[in-house]
């Protein structure tokens, strides 16, 4: 190996050229995905051509202007992607959680009980026909209505937030089994 001459076409390993930089296999293999170090063939760099580039890369000597400028815009637009990633997953998890919901959902469960209100609206004239053709006088029929209002609306307030319906349409909606279990925590 003491013989070995080092040229222009000298090609090494990844696992080389991390050992010569001082650097991870995995770094090496970033390096090449973004144009910083490329290889020579698959696996493969010039050894001579990767030690300059990187070099190049540390000191930013040699970068231009504008290189300057695309490489700051990429770093701003990974970090902006990054973040975005973030707050979808907080997002994602807060609606896991039940602590958030979506404005669909919400909206859903809304039209639901405004469709039994609705119901139960539309079914007092059936239900009240008989008492107020046999009530003596309007006074008399404006309390049997007012009762059957008063029903109504006692019924309505009865109406709690439950998390499990919540929680139903985000299975549906994301095609969960209702079965699965809880991915738990490694």
């Amino acid at each position: 190996m003491a013989d070995m001459k080092i040229t222009d076409d000298t090609t090494v390993s990844t696992t080389e050229l991390a050992r010569v930089l001082g650097l991870s296999a995995r770094r090496i293999q970033q390096m090449a995905q973004d144009g910083t170090v490329p290889p020579a063939t698959k696996g493969r760099f010039r050894l001579n051509d990767s030690v300059q580039r990187y070099i190049t890369f540390i000191t930013g000597n040699k970068l231009s202007e504008d290189e300057q400028k695309t490489e700051k815009a990429r770093r701003l637009a990974e970090v902006q992607i990054k973040a975005a990633k973030a707050s979808v997953a907080k997002l994602e998890a807060s609606e896991l959680q039940g602590k958030m919901h979506r404005s669909e959902d919400v909206q859903a469960i809304t039209e639901d009980m405004a469709n039994s209100m609705r119901e139960l609206l539309l079914g007092l004239p059936g239900r009240l026909a008989v008492d107020v053709a046999n009530a003596r006088s309007a006074a008399e029929t404006a309390v049997i209505i007012k009762e059957a209002v008063h029903g109504i609306m006692r019924e309505m307030s009865k109406y709690q937030y439950d998390p499990a319906k919540y929680e139903a349409r985000v299975r549906d909606r994301m095609n969960w089994d209702a079965t699965e279990s809880v991915i738990e925590d490694d």
